[in-house]
């Protein structure tokens, strides 16, 4: 099924007006805001484009940056986009999501200061100055997608059953499976810390607490069936990241900005029909395992407890969100609309346009309730191709976000804003496709190293070569 026939503006805005979205998904061609700079307390961002935290699982087998990494991160510093949002980055060896994901300690501390710097200097031979660059981290634990084990905040009735504690097996989780304790949690408040101090070291400006796509920090917001400590009411799902944030604040003071990376809207696990379109799984009713979901019709959203905890960060001095949704491993047209499954995937089964309306009127619902100065950054605009600059545009003159985000139109397209400066618009044959081949590298794990590493299939040679290896290892030519 093809979505994406638009070859003009007008093609995309009349199927906008068709599926009665128009109302959210507004286009600007005269463009102004996107190329303004932005006040982040005493720091400054160039311009309004963000490069959202997308992994490369191309690390080391012990964590460090490898070459691909540093090839990946050089590209985005002189592609121009003015904040750098650092990809996901374990805090422990055991919460990693892949054995080539990054892993911060003291023994990788040097190679992440490198990143950094040939980052900067990247950006520097480009464009001169990187005052106005700012660079962070996302720092994370996998949770229940540990690729070791899984580490799950309580059982859910539906994603145990699509958790595997042993995949060659096909095995999910038991009732039995025991549930990460009060005490872990509370240490691994302190890695967090600790990580933080590190990246402050490293020259990183800011850092993610990591709380989205179904990992462990998301899993906890949602964790209303657990008991102890770190579960049931609000307060104790929160207990976490206000204790990591209350940490950060005390033992480095401001020398270094927390950002939270967060998914507002978790929804419903999908599988495929008969056809090879998506449908929800069965659940029960109410749905009290997701967070930001409508426990009476979990596939709507509901941001009561979201606003709640963007307010409360911004309350401990929290003013950096990045606004996400769903989760990769079992709704991923939630979070980032596509064109083409993942191999593992399902059939859209919604327009992707809506998709990526409801990415723009949840965010827009969180910035209204943040007051001025926080910065909110929003996703989602990958899947309208060359037209994505034309809803950024409308969206920052109308308020509903402070920055744009983008993720694999920036593996697809890391100098685009080099093009946009230059020509006043992104080049159609250099833009993301949403085919979702980053994906499905990201899937295949059936070499030496346990991963192969990921990036853009259809516009980047060293990829489309990574892929042609990986398909022919599996007999798929």
């Amino acid at each position: 099924m093809r979505f994406f026939n638009f070859k003009k503006l007008d093609d995309l805005k009349f199927e906008v007006k068709h599926l009665k979205l128009d109302d959210v998904i507004k286009f600007e061609e005269k463009l102004s805001k996107v190329f303004e700079p932005l006040k982040f307390d005493e720091l400054k961002i160039g311009n309004r484009f963000a490069v959202h935290p997308m992994e490369g699982c191309d690390g080391t087998l012990d964590g460090k940056p490898d070459e691909l990494t540093f090839r990946r991160w050089e590209r985005f510093g002189a592609g121009g986009a003015k904040l750098i949002w650092g990809e996901a980055t374990s805090v422990v060896e055991e919460g990693r999501a892949n054995p080539r994901q990054l892993f911060l300690n003291e023994k990788n501390l040097k190679y992440f200061a490198e990143l950094v710097k040939k980052t900067r200097d990247a950006h520097k031979k480009i464009w001169g100055d990187d005052s106005d660059l700012i660079i962070g981290i996302q720092l994370t634990h996998s949770g229940r997608w540990s690729y070791q084990k899984p580490f799950i905040v309580f059982h859910n009735p539906v994603v145990d059953k699509l958790t595997f504690i042993d995949r060659k097996r096909r095995t999910t989780i038991p009732s039995e499976y025991p549930t990460v304790s009060d005490d872990y949690l509370e240490k691994l408040e302190d890695q967090f810390v600790k990580c933080a101090k590190l990246a402050y070291e490293a020259g990183f400006q800011f850092v993610d607490i990591k709380q989205c796509h179904t990992y462990l920090l998301n899993e906890l917001l949602a964790g209303k069936t657990r008991s102890g400590r770190y579960g049931g009411d609000f307060s104790n799902r929160t207990r976490f990241i206000k204790n990591v944030v209350e940490k950060i604040k005390s033992e480095i003071g401001n020398r270094i900005k927390i950002a939270s990376r967060i998914n507002v809207f978790d929804c419903l696990p999908f599988i495929k029909d008969d056809t090879g379109v998506g449908k929800p799984v069965e659940y029960p009713i109410p749905y009290v395992y997701a967070f930001g979901v409508n426990e009476e019709n979990p596939l709507e959203p509901d941001l009561t407890e979201p606003i709640k905890l963007v307010k409360l960060l911004y309350s401990l001095g929290v003013k950096l969100f990045n606004i996400s949704m769903g989760s990769p491993y079992y709704n991923p047209h939630i979070g980032r609309p596509y064109e083409t499954p993942p191999w593992d995937g399902y059939i859209q089964p919604e327009h992707p346009l809506v998709g990526v309306a409801r990415h723009f009127k949840l965010t827009a619902e969180i910035k209204k309730n943040l007051q001025e100065d926080a910065i909110v950054i929003g996703t989602g605009y990958s899947y309208l191709r060359h037209f994505l600059v034309y809803a950024g545009e409308a969206n920052l003159k109308e308020g509903k976000v402070s920055m744009i985000g983008l993720g694999r139109s920036a593996l697809a397209y890391p100098d685009f804003f080099i093009d946009l400066k230059k020509n006043g618009m992104l080049n159609p044959s250099k833009v993301c496709i949403t085919i979702s081949h980053c994906t499905n590298l990201m899937r295949s794990k059936h070499n030496e190293l346990g991963q192969f590493p990921t990036g853009c299939v259809p516009r980047d040679t060293v990829y489309a070569k990574i892929f042609k290896e990986m398909k022919n290892s599996q007999n798929l030519v």
